[in-house]
């Protein structure tokens, strides 16, 4: 997602407004060489990112660019940036909004078009020379950022625009900007002491260098340790084409004649419920289980420990009790005790849930002559037994309704058509990074042109696991840019000459993160930093989490879900089915994301004292095992969806989704809310549509997000409908339920 100048996370690398401009705009600042007021010279960028692509929508020329450039272009772009900065700070006018607030907004154009198109890449279809280059530009692009966020002239400036504040007019977008640019400094450490700001760039520095390193040891211990099997008959259960690309994938490892399973980037593993060997499914378990802990090679205990020990310590050098508290400062939810409270409602009946289902597979598998109890690698296999018969679902009957081309093209433009007016055109004429990723040119609800979408659906070995969203260009007014968007998820691609089904959690996924790009391409905001998903980070999953409704609406259904061989559109009663047993399972599939967040929390609530003393890798085991005793779940059974050493969303970059990872359960309550508000109001229809664009996906991040969504909504959250949803509390019993006054308050809580 995008962040602006004071975020300093090098990895995501948006230093600045990212910002470009199109061919011939007039820009009210120093050209490149020419002299501002200030006497200072602003360098020459040179090399393929020295100026804006000249394809459409500037999206990048990737004909045109090799490995080679990235480095000189990252340095070019830093020089440039710095040189502009310092304009600012050498002008003699008075600071003012428009030469000090919106220049820095302006800065940093070269660094961005690197930036996005590097992190793009090396997230997507990575080579060993560009994790190289990552390794070495991380830490100083961080150093880079702090020399501008923590430059004390410049916040002499800034803080001088902001104390006359009252007495300018401004657009609340101009406020917006103005407060962000401040308190962001504040929060990057500008009101320190010299000393103090020095151990933060010192600081940052480390953490830059060290999530790096985790994030690429995670990604060797997911993609270079597969479970290896001698025989084909240990992998009885899988299809053909499954045992067939275990045995391509041995060979592609050096071990030709036996079978080699791909880990995935959770804990839970997707082939785990079709194999009928138990001693193969605990292996593949416990591969993923114990991966990057010591057990095999990579170990990222020590680093997690480091990284954990620098956040405390950021956090107390801001006056903080710990890294949770300080790194909450902007989120809608503003605190961890809101957090914590928040998923605290859940527990009890999340519990009782886990047990409960946990006795249900016992007696299915007792019933079945076989004589041991669940266990976390035995749990989906009888859950999907259980659905089978109680819901008659066979899962690989239902992907024979879902072709990944019919997914994206008839199903989710086709709710984009229906809910915005949006139109699509396949478009082969634009260079790709990779072979395997889809170019289309997106079209407003009057037909003009509203931005490019790239889709990169398939798994591979280069690409990071999951899935995501991000920007090539942002819409900016003040630059005159469309959106240039990408979707990237990580479903296995079917054999030559097979159709490309995909399981009804990638449609799911696909539609989630369409979301997220509708958030970008309605981004209406004239300064990037604060456009489309540039968002507090718990809240930029609900847009995309409503999207995931559309799936199942008999419409849109109707138009995609057609079986691949004979054409039928999936029947109602099958869809009816998934989505009673979506409310059946949820002690593992809703307890493995809340145990998850809940560690995450834990890790982020040491004091600094605390986090030094866990000092080895023994220590990080048992502080995790102590952590996950007390969440109050049956984490023996149901382990958290990411074990720290494994655990990319919190720890791989310098800020991350730390003291984050409850946001998806956070924007779940805002999305389920928000989908009983569409039900109620006529569902798919273009009146709804706008209003959901009008008041919440064009807003970017402008405005204060409880306002935002009362004034989608009418009202305030209610957390009720997401606990109907997940079968925690029935819906017909919610009046009664002790959470029936579902409604959150956090703006006045502590």
């Amino acid at each position: 997602m995008k962040a602006q100048i004071l975020a300093t996370t090098a990895a995501a690398a948006l230093l600045a407004g990212c910002t470009t401009t199109t061919a011939g705009e007039t820009m009210d600042r120093p050209l490149p060489g020419a002299q501002a007021d200030s006497g200072v010279t602003i360098p020459e960028g040179s090399g393929y990112f020295a100026a804006d692509s000249t394809l459409p929508f500037l999206t990048p020329d990737f004909s045109q660019i090799s490995e080679d450039d990235y480095l000189p272009a990252f340095e070019q772009g830093m020089a440039i940036q710095k040189a502009e900065v310092e304009a600012i700070v050498q002008n003699p006018a008075a600071p003012t909004f428009a030469n000090t607030i919106v220049e820095l907004e302006k800065s940093g154009r070269m660094l961005g078009r690197v930036a996005n198109v590097f992190f793009a890449v090396t997230g997507t279809n990575t080579t060993d020379r560009l994790d190289e280059i990552n390794t070495e530009i991380s830490p100083v692009l961080s150093a880079h950022s702090d020399s501008i966020t923590l430059n004390p002239a410049l916040f002499e400036r800034v803080k001088a625009v902001y104390d006359n504040r009252a007495a300018m007019a401004m657009t609340p977008e101009d406020a917006t900007l103005l407060e962000n640019t401040y308190e962001g400094m504040v929060h990057a450490g500008a009101l320190l002491t010299d000393a103090q700001r020095e151990r933060v760039k010192a600081i940052n520095t480390q953490l830059s260098t060290v999530t790096t390193d985790l994030s690429q040891k995670v990604r060797s211990s997911m993609s270079d340790q597969p479970l290896v099997v001698d025989t084909r008959e240990e992998l009885a259960g899988l299809s053909d084409a499954d045992i067939q690309a275990a045995a391509d994938l041995a060979t592609e490892k050096g071990q030709p004649g036996k079978f080699a399973i791909a880990l995935q980037n959770t804990t839970q593993q997707p082939v785990l419920p079709s194999l009928e060997n138990r001693a193969v499914r605990e292996k593949l378990f416990m591969l993923s289980y114990h991966r990057a802990d010591g057990q095999r090679g990579f170990d990222t205990r020590s680093v997690i420990a480091e990284i954990a020990a620098l956040r405390a310590e950021k956090a107390a050098l801001f006056g903080q009790p710990d890294w949770a508290t300080y790194a909450m400062w902007d989120r809608m939810a503003e605190n961890p005790k809101t957090a914590l409270d928040f998923m605290g409602q859940m527990v009890p009946a999340l519990a009782a849930t886990q047990r409960r289902e946990a006795a249900l597979l016992n007696e299915v598998i007792a019933a079945g002559g076989e004589n041991f109890e669940v266990k976390p690698w035995d749990w989906y296999r009888y859950a999907n037994q259980v659905k089978a018969e109680r819901y008659d679902l066979d899962d690989d009957a239902v992907m024979e309704y879902f072709q990944l081309e019919n997914v994206l093209e008839d199903g989710i433009f086709y709710m984009s058509e229906k809910l915005y007016g949006l139109t699509f055109e396949r478009r082969t004429d634009l260079p790709v990074y990779h072979p395997d990723v889809w170019t289309y040119t997106v079209f407003d609800r009057d037909g003009s042109e509203l931005g490019l979408f790239y889709f990169d659906p398939f798994q591979r070995q280069s690409k990071r696991g999951g899935a995501w969203m991000s920007n090539f260009v942002s819409q900016s007014d003040l630059w005159g840019t469309s959106p240039v968007i990408y979707n990237v998820l990580n479903i296995p691609k079917a054999a030559a000459g097979e159709p490309q089904l995909v399981s009804f959690d990638w449609v799911n996924t696909a539609f989630h993160e369409f979301g997220h790009a509708l958030h970008g391409f309605f981004a209406d905001q004239r300064y990037e930093s604060l456009s489309g998903t540039a968002t507090a980070r718990d809240f930029v999953e609900y847009p995309s989490q409503v999207h995931e409704m559309w799936a199942t609406d008999p419409e849109v259904l109707a138009n995609y879900a057609k079986h691949y061989e004979t054409g039928e559109t999936i029947p109602a009663e099958m869809i009816a089915k998934i989505e009673a047993a979506a409310k059946f399972n949820q002690g593992y599939d809703f307890g493995e994301v809340v145990a998850a967040a809940l560690l995450d929390m834990k890790w982020h609530a040491l004091t600094p004292a605390q986090a030094r003393a866990i000092d080895t890798p023994a220590k990080v085991d048992a502080f995790e095992r102590q952590s996950l005793s007390e969440v109050g779940l049956e984490v023996d059974l149901v382990p958290p969806r990411y074990r720290s050493t494994y655990f990319n969303h919190i720890f791989s970059s310098p800020a991350g989704y730390s003291a984050g990872y409850y946001s998806y359960l956070w924007t779940e309550m805002l999305d389920r809310d928000s989908r009983k508000w569409f039900r109620e109001n006529g569902g798919m229809t273009r009146e709804n549509g706008d209003h959901y664009r009008a008041t919440v996906l064009s807003r970017g991040g402008t405005m204060d997000y409880f306002e935002m969504f009362e004034n989608f909504a009418g009202r305030q959250p209610d957390i009720t409908p997401m606990l109907e949803a997940r079968g925690l509390i029935p819906g017909d019993e919610a009046a009664d339920s002790e959470v029936s006054d579902g409604a959150l308050p956090p703006k006045t809580v502590n």
